[in-house]
């Protein structure tokens, strides 16, 4: 768990994980939209914001598969995540979707 942007970066660059799970309002004052652009090549990351500030993610996400609003059931959380990981393997987002979840128009979404 990260609770900056740089922290964040290093996270993802030492672990290279499939998905990533953001909040939109960081511990030193930064966002969480700022994380994708600066981790270079992701290629098939899996982006999901999972934040208060959904319609800022949804308004400046440049990139990134989804965003669930808060406040979530963990069941919605769980969705959220198969979502992002079908979007990652097959290109699409099949319903249902779970209440405040919405697909991302900057989805860069396909296999690689």
């Amino acid at each position: 768990m990260a609770r900056t942007v740089p922290e964040a970066v290093a996270l993802y660059r030492d672990h290279r994980p499939d998905l990533v799970i953001i909040d939109q309002r960081l511990a030193d004052g930064g966002l969480g939209t700022e994380i994708a652009p600066q981790l270079g090549d992701h290629g098939s990351l899996g982006i999901l914001y999972a934040t208060g500030s959904a319609p800022q993610v949804i308004e400046t996400a440049t990139e990134g598969h989804g965003c669930l609003s808060k406040p979530y059931r963990s069941a919605d959380l769980v969705r959220s995540v198969e979502i992002v990981a079908e979007m990652v393997t097959t290109g699409t987002a099949s319903p249902p979707f779970p209440r405040g979840f919405q697909v991302l128009t900057s989805a860069s979404i396909g296999p690689t």
